[in-house]
């Protein structure tokens, strides 16, 4: 994937977790998913572009590592934001945030997967 498309990807990934974020209830138990998962998804798109400008190859891999790291921590506060979350309009948004993280997950590993056999 090119990666101009990827950094639009990724960032659009973290705007659309802020917006999420902003529709839901204020208390101290969301507060705490919600700094986790703002924190987690945006630091996808900054770590990509990151990966982007690295040194090297073995930089490179490295900071795509922290991509995955943090789409899949992304995820994992999506999750729990579904569970405890009753509001059934927000399910929709939460759950396609969620696909698009699992699919970031897995262009990062792949692209790994491919800079590692060359």
């Amino acid at each position: 994937m090119d990666k101009y498309v990827m950094q639009r990807r990724t960032k659009k990934f973290a705007v659309d977790v802020w917006y999420l974020c902003s529709k839901l209830p204020h208390s101290r138990e969301f507060n705490g998913y919600v700094n986790q998962i703002i924190r987690s998804s945006s630091s996808v798109g900054a770590n990509y572009r990151a990966a982007v400008r690295a040194k090297s190859t073995a930089d490179f891999v490295n900071k795509l590592k922290i991509v995955e790291e943090e789409a899949d921590e992304a995820q994992y506060f999506l999750e729990l934001i579904m569970e405890v979350q009753k509001d059934q309009i927000l399910s929709g948004e939460i759950e396609r945030l969620r696909k698009e993280a699992d699919e970031i997950v897995a262009i990062i590993v792949s692209s790994i997967k491919s800079v590692k056999l060359k």
